[in-house]
């Protein structure tokens, strides 16, 4: 029966994850990508079986792995599954599960903060209103209201985040299922101030000169030709305008082309300062968004450039 049990891989998965780290359900969503629901169905079997085990912190629910070692039942059942976890460390799967992983890690981190006790030992401090969504927005509120482009803008959700600060925003992207999807958030949102439009970075259905900023956020790593992307970028915006980039560093992970459709593994910094100058940029500026070894392999890097009067 236990067996039977393990013989699902999404459960294996569950078990992998809660082998390194102590999560809940709503992180283990976000790191698998399965429904709520399953999860908790999986998980539910797991804690029958003795192999999760629920602890409670500061009104949250954490699950964990049980190892079992000394246990006669489940001790050779975890021998057996640690040489398969560790068997599988370079399965495309595998490695996707540990990125989504180091990325909840990381938004932990950044909602909690750390304070030295008196006897030195670390302790963790939930921070209640501390957000870097709020801290962005504030920064916003410090613009003045820019026509913005969002080039590749996927499902909108940054694209409102801009609206909220910008004049106006013309949002673009190649499908129109997910520009279908953008528009009905921005309907529930009561955000008005945005102009969808269906086209290809690399040839915009914008005329030159229209905006003050171009946005490029993870956008040239799905881009056919990303030089192209950017001088198309370059070319709607006014004489002094800006185009600012952000997007993944260079890195190994050759899984995401197949999964996430990624055309290029990210960029390194001559990279994108090559690119952007060839595109008529000037005063470019190019760093790591991310600086945390958590972050990798999907540091994030940024960059901005003027166009020249």
């Amino acid at each position: 029966m236990l067996f039977r049990l393990l013989g699902d891989e999404a459960r294996l998965r569950l078990l992998r994850l809660l082998a390194k780290e102590r999560l809940n359900v709503g992180e283990l969503t976000a790191v698998l990508g399965i429904a709520q629901s399953g999860v908790s169905r999986h998980l539910g079997l797991l804690r029958d079986a003795g192999l999760v085990t629920e602890e409670r912190e500061g009104g949250f629910t954490f699950l964990r792995a049980t190892p079992g070692d000394d246990d006669p039942r489940l001790g050779p059942v975890w021998t057996l599954l640690r040489t398969r976890f560790e068997g599988a460390r370079r399965n495309a799967v595998v490695r996707r599960d540990e990125a989504r992983l180091r990325a909840v890690l990381r938004q932990r981190r950044e909602n909690a903060e750390t304070h030295g006790g008196a006897t030195g030992t670390p302790a963790r401090q939930l921070v209640p209103g501390r957000s870097w969504a709020a801290w962005s927005r504030g920064l916003g509120l410090l613009l003045p209201p820019l026509r913005v482009a969002d080039l590749g803008c996927g499902e909108g959700y940054l694209t409102l985040e801009v609206a909220r600060w910008a004049g106006r925003v013309i949002a673009v992207d190649r499908s129109a299922r997910v520009l279908d999807r953008a528009r009905a958030l921005a309907v529930r949102r009561r955000v008005q101030n945005v102009e969808w439009r269906r086209g290809e970075i690399e040839k915009l259905p914008l005329d030159a000169g229209v905006v003050d900023v171009a946005l490029l956020s993870q956008a040239l790593h799905h881009a056919r030709d990303p030089r192209r992307a950017l001088r198309e970028a370059a070319r709607v915006v006014v004489d002094g305008g800006r185009v600012l980039v952000l997007d993944l560093q260079a890195h190994a992970e050759d899984w995401t082309k197949e999964r996430l459709g990624d055309r290029w593994l990210g960029f390194d910094t001559e990279a994108v300062t090559e690119m952007m100058g060839q595109a008529g940029l000037v005063d470019v500026v190019v760093r790591p968004a991310t600086d945390d070894p958590g972050d990798e392999p999907f540091s994030v890097l940024t960059a901005v450039g003027t166009k020249p009067h």
